[in-house]
């Protein structure tokens, strides 16, 4: 088995002049310069933008432990978006790949072009013209979700107990956050209602936890991608923002433009196998 014998997918594209300039300079995951593979068919042309990369790092099991390797993993994501990102630079309508699509040689991979052109075309034609943002909401880091069991109501103060008085004081406390995490679920809401009106379509993705927060202060209460056509981007912009402005609590992050990785339905998974 050569080296280098596998073909890694980093995207379906139409085959155009200004596509095929585009994969000129950027370099794949494993640093090989990346190029367009085609079928032979007649009708609109669709092509892969592919690099050769070792099989000794990206057969299945290599592959499978290389993704238990977080440096490796992080290194390869980057390399993988920004050919993504070059592609998308040139103007072209672009279906971001999963990351790892690899394919024993270029004539498998001109297999699935054929086997699934009608999809990818119809796919290509959705997402002419429209890019991907990300919303992202917060609550500020002390407003926490309502303990269970909590109801509404005043404790009086007067003639109690310390123990007693400290409890009613923590009540009346978690109330007060209650009422502010109302205030921000119902906010949250009515800007999501915003955003889908501004937009085509929305994938709701997992609100982030734990380690996936990262330093991002408050609690993640939403997570979403919005597809929105390429003249519209500032329109989002201002229509999410003013619908945020003057919440108490709220905070709001918009990310993008990006190729629309979470429109794009991806072909099958990795395809290769050792010979």
């Amino acid at each position: 088995m050569s080296d280098t014998n596998l073909v890694y997918a980093y995207a379906v594209l139409r085959r155009t002049p200004e596509a095929a300039a585009a994969t000129a300079h950027p370099r794949g995951v494993a640093g090989e310069p990346i190029h367009l593979v085609a079928p032979a068919v007649t009708g609109p042309q669709l092509a892969f933008a592919v690099g050769h990369v070792p099989s000794a790092d990206y057969a299945e099991a290599p592959l499978q432990a290389h993704l238990d390797d977080l440096d490796w993993l992080e290194s390869t994501v980057r390399s993988h978006h920004a050919v993504v990102a070059a592609l998308v630079a040139s103007g072209t309508a672009v279906l971001p790949l999963r990351l790892a699509t690899v394919y024993r040689d270029e004539d498998t991979a001109r297999q699935a072009l054929d086997t699934r052109r009608g999809y990818f075309l119809s796919l290509l034609d959705r997402l002419t013209g429209h890019v991907e943002l990300g919303v992202k909401i917060y609550a500020a880091p002390d407003i926490t979700p309502p303990e269970a069991g909590t109801e509404p109501g005043q404790d009086p103060v007067t003639a109690l107990g310390v123990g007693r008085a400290y409890q009613v004081i923590r009540r009346r406390r978690q109330r007060r956050n209650d009422d502010a995490w109302r205030t921000v679920a119902l906010a949250a809401a009515r800007l999501t209602e915003t955003a889908g009106a501004l937009a085509v379509d929305r994938v709701a993705h997992t609100p982030e936890r734990g380690s996936l927060a990262g330093s991002a202060p408050g609690t993640n209460i939403g997570n979403d991608a919005y597809l929105v056509p390429k003249d519209r981007v500032a329109a989002f912009r201002t229509g999410i923002l003013a619908a945020a402005r003057g919440v108490p609590g709220l905070r709001v992050e918009i990310s993008g433009p990006w190729a629309p990785y979470s429109f794009a339905l991806q072909p099958q998974p990795h395809e290769e196998t050792a010979a």
